[in-house]
């Protein structure tokens, strides 16, 4: 009899194979989220730069230029505090992770509302518009890379 199996009443019946758990650890999670948010952020941002998106947001009557920085910056700060803090609360009750997903990926969608609304060309609202999508995307995968392991 192999070690694979335990023996019932006279038959081998076949062991459960061991428990695994096949999430990423929380700041594996976070890390691999936020890396891709902005990888997927700064092609955008090449992308746009090609098509000939002029790049600036109008606010006050100042234009802000959008560059790789503000870019790196917008899509690791709210990914990481926000993911961050469902993490940090999933400790506690795993539960936190769904509610931290809907939370996380509706408030990037609606977010979405500022690029819409601001005094910008047609690539530069599609871009920046993208970026909070990618952004909201990156937030509810992440989340998932971690509920696996829950």
């Amino acid at each position: 009899m192999s070690s694979n199996t335990v023996q019932s009443s006279g038959s081998a019946v076949p062991a459960a194979p061991p428990v695994r758990s096949s999430g990423l650890t929380w700041w594996k999670a976070l890390a691999t989220g936020a890396v891709g948010a902005v990888v997927v952020n700064l092609i955008v941002l090449a992308a746009a730069k090609l098509a000939g998106a002029s790049l600036l947001v109008v606010d006050g009557g100042e234009e802000h230029p959008i560059g790789v920085g503000g870019v790196i910056g917008a899509s690791v700060v709210p990914l990481v505090i926000g993911t961050g803090a469902a993490l940090l609360l999933a400790l506690w009750k795993p539960v936190f992770l769904r509610i931290g997903q809907y939370v996380g990926g509706g408030l990037a969608l609606l977010s979405v509302a500022g690029p819409l609304s601001s005094d910008s060309d047609g690539g530069t609202v599609a871009a920046l518009s993208l970026m909070h999508i990618t952004l909201g995307v990156a937030v509810v995968l992440t989340l998932q890379l971690s509920r696996r392991r829950h």
